[in-house]
């Protein structure tokens, strides 16, 4: 065996298998594999290992097909049969929403150029004469849908690898991961220890005890989880050709031929949870004792729904474990607190997904960035705060609601009142409806006092969209005061402060005290790895803000720059709490609690400082994501009570009201303002964003310079654009297609709002270059459909900044 690799893997089911395969194939021939058991223990050999392309996410789409297409040419390359099966997939729609959803993938599959298209009932008989259609409303049909034999997937991946160089150790556990002072690490194991640049922890079922070998803990939580496999059915026999498998999100159930029967799995309601204190050591390809009462009703609705099924006898029930994460996403990249260590856990439709995560993982780990934003799936979406309680509650829902649709702006209540403000139950008693953003109970919008918020959802307009109107029209014509206490926030003192941060950030660091600069942080590829405002407080301390859900990801960054002898660095988001107070009144209002000059001359635009407000000592920024006249008033956690309540109670003559995120979602995009994650992220470059005017080639060293360097001169490959778009009931959220009225896919939304202030639906997107030109009439596929979208030569609300500056 090695004693010295490039990395080491540790985990033999599929993903892992497809991580070396892909370290491999890139470059890395010194790679090991280590697995405590046979190849596919644990979860891999027990999966149904279904195929679809589609995802919700367009990137996921992307990595998605790229998996599904894969496995064909691993066959071709290493002669080891992958049992690909692609009879086709028919997604089954019984509501208006699964409608919207349904046409909203075949929009995007058109956009991707996928066979994804919609069947009529005879066409859909003729492919499944055993479908009963009763109470469809829409069908699909989804050409490359299938399956794979998870054995042979594996099997090939590791015979690529092998075949590349790769070494993999069967029978062979790590049974400790040790950092050295260089970041290396020692991997003992008991055949000898190796020597690695990387660990890579793919341990499937037991990542959680693979993490705590190195100090980390994951929030993961395995489930048991059913299928079954019936007996040989006649009419099935008789075929002669292998029928698609049938998708009925509704009935929660999956379905699919496996032989001359069929394949019947379901997530029940109620879920059994398993290995709660940690994975036994010894499992490996066990099964637990079937239990069909738990699945009975999914059972019965796959019945209905094909009634051959019924006649069938059961030939054997699965029931083996999966492992999960909160969200039900895979927990992947490398872990901020740690020097080279990579996790991809907690994978549940793997086999859709294997090589898409295979790629993404080996490009991070050999090229420092995947050439995907693949921050759904990053691990550091969770933080400290995601414990135990959080996990299994989350998992549970994620579970039972595995067929549900993940509707645009949906909230979900498992797992909430993780961390909260002191001002939560005030914002309760005011209406607060509230959502979970980096952990926080963040206020999302407000009913009203005394009123207990609701929400609906779907893909219409909902509920709280007039509260949100209401909201956002008070906000342009009075004052709102919106709690800005999620944002990401950052300390940095010493005599060191200003020349770290310049290696940090793109843009100057301000030079005088009371100055702030906004300012993005490039990638390793040259795109928007993040998003600032930077103040300077004083000679030799300095205030840094940025997205909250970005606070843990952006330390892998700011870990790449040394801090100076002498200079701190600290995260205080949580000692801070903060509120915007904005619009026309605003002035009025701060200058009714402060002896500071709010005027244009003694405080302009983008000026800051330390003041007192209401007899508490703040920090004060002239700057307002919502786009109008507006401050940014930073106190610490304990003060946040006093300072809220002071601003009600002073305002009231004013027409104070509070505002939530949705609204500041509505105001930002009808002012043209892109956030971290939608507009902003390491797969744009600043000159297909607006920020190149941000970013200071005349600074010697910057993160991601040289990268910037080598595409600067590039044309834009798109542009990010404003758009109107024609709609009456829905507006676009992100996600949403963009077509030429000839059918020419030439963008996508990132973000979409209706537009109070203007009175019109409008979205961010980006646009093809060629076609990104003021004028241009676009169909975008708000609810899969067609509605004419016109691009703006600016944005609709203020262009000037006047009402910014005022």
């Amino acid at each position: 065996m090695k004693t010295h690799a490039q990395a080491v893997v540790i985990g033999g089911g599929l993903v892992g298998c497809s991580i070396l395969y892909h370290l491999a194939k890139l470059g890395w021939r010194d790679v090991v594999l280590l697995e405590r058991d046979e190849l596919t223990s644990g979860s891999t050999w027990h999966a149904a290992a279904n195929l679809h392309g589609l995802h919700d996410n367009n990137n996921i789409s992307k990595i998605q097909y790229y998996t599904m297409n894969l496995y064909k040419e691993l066959e071709q390359e290493t002669g080891q049969g992958c049992g690909v099966f692609q009879p086709g997939s028919i997604y089954l729609a019984q509501t208006e929403n699964r409608e919207h959803q349904l046409r909203l993938q075949e929009s995007k599959a058109r956009y991707f150029g996928e066979k994804f298209y919609e069947l009529t009932p005879e066409q859909a008989l003729e492919k499944n004469p055993f479908l009963n259609l009763d109470g469809v409303r829409c069908i699909m049909f989804e050409e490359d849908g299938g399956n794979v034999d998870p054995s042979g997937v594996t099997q090939a991946y590791a015979t690529g690898a092998r075949q590349m160089g790769a070494e993999i150790h069967r029978f062979c556990p790590a049974t400790a991961t040790l950092q050295q002072p260089d970041g290396s690490w020692i991997v003992e194991t008991p055949k000898g220890n190796i020597h690695t640049q990387w660990v890579v922890n793919v341990g499937g079922l037991w990542a959680r005890e693979v993490a705590a070998m190195a100090g980390v803990k994951l929030p993961l939580q395995p489930t048991e989880h059913q299928y079954l496999v019936t007996e040989t059915i006649p009419e099935i026999a008789a075929m002669d050709r292998r029928l698609p498998s049938v998708a009925d999100r509704d009935g929660e159930y999956y379905m699919r031929q496996e032989g001359n029967g069929l394949l019947i799995g379901a997530y029940e309601k109620n879920l059994k949870f398993w290995a709660e204190e940690g994975t036994p050591a010894g499992f490996g390809h066990e099964l637990f004792d079937g239990d069909l009462d738990r699945i009975m009703d999914n059972l019965e609705r796959a019945m209905e729904r094909v009634p051959v099924a019924a006649t069938a006898g059961i030939k054997r029930v699965i029931n083996g474990p999966m492992i999960w994460s909160p969200d039900s996403a895979a927990l992947y990249g490398p872990v901020p607190e740690l020097k080279n260590y990579f996790c991809c856990c907690g994978i549940i439709p793997g086999f859709s997904q294997s090589g898409g995560l295979g790629l993404m993982s080996a490009q991070w780990i050999i090229q420092g960035e995947p050439e995907f934003d693949m921050f759904p799936w990053d691990l550091t979406r969770f933080g400290h705060w995601a414990d135990k309680k959080f996990t299994m509650e989350k998992v549970a829902d994620q579970y039972s609601k595995r067929f549900a649709i993940h509707f645009p702006f949906e909230e979900r209540q498992a797992g909430r009142e993780t961390r909260v403000r002191p001002i939560y139950q005030r914002q309760k008693q005011m209406g607060a409806v509230h959502g979970l953003n980096y952990g926080w109970e963040h206020p999302l919008w407000y009913a009203g006092a005394g009123i207990e918020g609701r929400e609906s959802y779907g893909y219409t307009r909902q509920d709280w969209f007039e509260p949100v109107g209401r909201e956002c029209r008070n906000l342009r014509e009075n004052v709102g005061v919106v709690d800005v206490s999620n944002f990401g926030k950052y300390e940095i003192k010493g005599a060191g402060a200003a020349g770290w941060i310049d290696r940090i950030i793109a843009n100057h660091v301000p030079k005088q005290v009371g100055r702030s600069c906004l300012t993005p942080m490039l990638g390793i590829r040259g795109g928007i790895a993040g998003d600032f405002t930077v103040t300077k407080l004083a000679e030799d301390h300095f205030f840094m803000i940025g997205t909250g859900i970005g606070e843990r990801y952006h330390q892998r960054y700011f870990q790449m720059v040394p801090l100076p002898e002498g200079t701190t660095f600290e995260t205080v988001t949580d000692a801070y709490c903060g509120v915007n107070v904005a619009g026309p009144k605003s002035r009025e209002l701060l200058s009714r609690l402060t002896q500071e000059d709010l005027s244009n001359t003694g405080w302009p635009f983008m000026r800051s400082r330390k003041f007192t407000i209401a007899g508490i000592e703040a920090i004060g920024i002239r700057v307002s994501f919502t786009g109008d006249l507006g401050w940014e008033i930073y106190v610490a956690e304990a003060d946040q009570a006093k300072l809220w309540d002071a601003l009600f109670e002073t305002g009231k003559d004013l027409g104070i009201m509070p505002v939530g995120g949705r609204s500041l979602g509505c105001l930002r995009i009808e002012k043209g303002y892109g956030s971290w994650s939608r507009e902003y992220s390491p797969e744009y470059w600043p000159q297909e964003v607006g920020f190149e005017r941000l970013i200071k080639m005349d600074k010697p060293e910057f993160l991601g310079r040289e990268a910037y360097a080598a595409i600067m001169d590039n044309p834009p490959r798109e542009k990010l654009v404003c758009l109107s778009i024609e709609t009456d009931n829905a507006d676009s959220s992100g996600g949403e297609p963009i077509f030429l009225p000839d059918g020419t896919p030439v963008g996508r939304i990132s973000s979409g709002a209706y537009g109070f202030s203007v009175g019109k639906s409008c979205a961010l997107a980006f646009v093809k270059t060629a076609h990104a030109t003021p004028g241009t009439v676009l169909d975008v596929a708000v609810l899969g459909r067609p509605h004419k979208g016109i691009i703006l030569a600016e944005p609709p609300f203020d262009p000037a900044g006047l009402r910014l500056r005022g």
